[in-house]
C-alpha cells in the first residue's frame, strides 16, 4: 500500500515548516507539495492530485475559502482546515469552508516547546489519515428541501411527548449540524444541547455561523442555567456539558485523562437519567465511539433515538457504533432526522 500523498497550504514559510515536519513523522504520510496561498494551492491539487490537503484560511491573493470551493468544484479532493486565527469574521470563514466542501477543522499545533504539541500533533496527523480515506464529490451545496415523501414516525403515539434533544457529534458535524437545526423549526418548543468535538478557539466562531446559517438561538451553555424552549446550547470547548438531577446545566472540566471533551456519552447519558421517554438523542458523523453509550442508555429508557446514516456522513465511526449497539430507533440524514423531530414536536 502506497503512502498517503499530502499538500499542505500554508503562507507562514515557519508554520509550512513545522506541518511539514508533523506530517512527516507519520510513515503513511507523505507531503508533495507546498502551496504559499490558495492560487497555489488549486494548481497544485490539479497537477499532483494528492489524497488529502491541509489548508489555512488567511492566506495573501486567494484564501482557503476561495481555494476550496475552486478544488471542490474541479479536482474534488478531502481538504482539513489547518488555522491559527481566532477572530470572529475569519473562523465564521473557517466554517463556511465546510459548506464548499472541506471535511474538518482543526486549530494550528503549538510549537514543539508547547505541553500541548504531541497531542495536537497526533491529532493533525490521525485526522489527516483519516479524511484520506474519505471519498468526495465535486461539491455542490446541500439542499435545505425537506423531503417529498415524508417518512412517518412509526413510535407509539401514546408516549410522552418531548421535553429536550440531546445531539453528540465530532467530524463532519458542523455541516451536518447546519442542515439538522436549520430544518427544525424556528419556534422550538424544547432546548436543544449539544456536545460537538471542535479544536480550541473556534466554538464562538461555530455558534455565529450556525445561528445566521440556520435562524436559530445558538448560545455557549453556562453552568447552573435552566434549558429553555427555542434555545441550542453547546458545550464549551475543554468542558463536559450534563444535566443535573433537577435538570439544569451543569460544566465539568476537562480531566488528564479525558481523550474527548465534551463527551457526547456523557451529555446523552445525563438526559437519559433526567428525561427518559421524554428525549430524543441524536448521534452525528464522528471517528471513534463517544456517543454510543449514551444513546444506548437513552434507547433503554425509551428515547427516540437516531444515528446519521452512513452516505451523508463524513466518518461513520459514531454513529456506526450506535447502530451496532442497537441504540438508534433511527438511522437516517440529518434531513430526514430534522423531519421526524418535527413531527413528533408537533405531535404527530
Amino acid at each position: 500500500m502506497g503512502k498517503i500523498k499530502v499538500v499542505v497550504a500554508e503562507d507562514s514559510a515557519s508554520a509550512r515548516e513545522l506541518l511539514v515536519s508533523i506530517l512527516s513523522a507519520d510513515p503513511q504520510l507523505k507531503v508533495i507539495g507546498q502551496a504559499r496561498d490558495g492560487e497555489e494551492a488549486v494548481a497544485l491539487v490539479a497537477r499532483l492530485r494528492p489524497d488529502v490537503v491541509t489548508m489555512d484560511i488567511v492566506m495573501p491573493g486567494m484564501g482557503g475559502l476561495e481555494a476550496t470551493r475552486r478544488i471542490m468544484a474541479s479536482n474534488p479532493v478531502p481538504i482539513v482546515i489547518v488555522s491559527a486565527s481566532w477572530k470572529a469574521l475569519e473562523v465564521k470563514s473557517t466554517f463556511e469552508t465546510i459548506r464548499a466542501g472541506a471535511l474538518a477543522v482543526l486549530s494550528k499545533p503549538s510549537g514543539p516547546g508547547s505541553p500541548d504539541f504531541e497531542r495536537s500533533a497526533e491529532r493533525l496527523r490521525r485526522t489527516v489519515v483519516a479524511m484520506s480515506q474519505v471519498k468526495v464529490v465535486t461539491h455542490r451545496p446541500a439542499g435545505s428541501e425537506r423531503p417529498s415523501t415524508p417518512e412517518r414516525s412509526s413510535r407509539d403515539p401514546g408516549a410522552p411527548s418531548l421535553s429536550v434533544v440531546a445531539i453528540g457529534a465530532s467530524t463532519g458535524g458542523p455541516e451536518a449540524l447546519r442542515e439538522l437545526l436549520t430544518l427544525l423549526p424556528k419556534a422550538l418548543p424544547v432546548p436543544v444541547l449539544v456536545a460537538q468535538h471542535l479544536s480550541a478557539g473556534f466554538l464562538d466562531g461555530l455558534l455565529s455561523w450556525l445561528a445566521e446559517s440556520t435562524g436559530q438561538r445558538v448560545e455557549r451553555a453556562v453552568a447552573g442555567q435552566s434549558p429553555l424552549p427555542g434555545r441550542i446550547y453547546f458545550a464549551p470547548e475543554e468542558e463536559h456539558l450534563e444535566l443535573s438531577p433537577s435538570g439544569r446545566l451543569v460544566l465539568t472540566p476537562a480531566g488528564d485523562q479525558d481523550l474527548l471533551c465534551p463527551s457526547a456519552d456523557r451529555l446523552l447519558s445525563s438526559v437519559a437519567l433526567v428525561h427518559g421517554p421524554r428525549a430524543a438523542g441524536v448521534v452525528l458523523t464522528g471517528m471513534g465511539k463517544d456517543g454510543a453509550q449514551g444513546l444506548k442508555a437513552m434507547h433503554d429508557r425509551g428515547a427516540l433515538t437516531f444515528a446519521q446514516d452512513k452516505p451523508s456522513s463524513v466518518v461513520y465511526g459514531m454513529p456506526g457504533e450506535a447502530l451496532r449497539l442497537g441504540a438508534a430507533t433511527y438511522v437516517l440524514p440529518p434531513r430526514l432526522i430534522a423531519h421526524l423531530l418535527e413531527q413528533t414536536l408537533a405531535g404527530a
